[in-house]
């Protein structure tokens, strides 16, 4: 079976793809450019699992740092805060399974963003 994504969004950092949504779950495709991180920022109504498939991430999960390099994963609990890395000189990609009761992108605090997105949803 192949999957094609359900839905791309670009943002300033790299893009996502959504793989598949379903109401306990959503699948995300996520690239992130050389030399931008996304958002620290916090969630109140999932969990998520990041496996790097390619590419080297520095994680930030509740102010503790972690490396990554494909075959690596880390969970990330709701109300943790947390931010992903491009570290390398390729693209960093993961795949990102969120669990919980809702998926919306309003369920993003952002404690801080290089983009000047601080203290907005979405």
């Amino acid at each position: 079976m192949v999957y094609v994504a359900v839905e791309r969004v670009d943002r300033p950092w790299g893009s996502f793809s959504v793989l598949e949504e379903a109401p306990t779950h959503k699948v995300k495709r996520i690239e992130v450019r050389p030399g931008h991180r996304l958002s620290y920022q916090r969630h109140e109504r999932r969990t998520e699992h990041w496996f790097i498939v390619a590419g080297e991430a520095d994680v930030l999960l509740d102010g503790r740092a972690v490396h990554l390099r494909p075959g690596d994963a880390v969970d990330v609990r709701k109300g943790s805060a947390h931010r992903v890395a491009n570290v390398g000189d390729d693209q960093l990609v993961f795949v990102e399974v969120q669990v919980g009761d809702y998926f919306g992108e309003d369920d993003i605090e952002r404690l801080d963003d290089d983009y000047g997105r601080a203290g907005t949803a979405g």
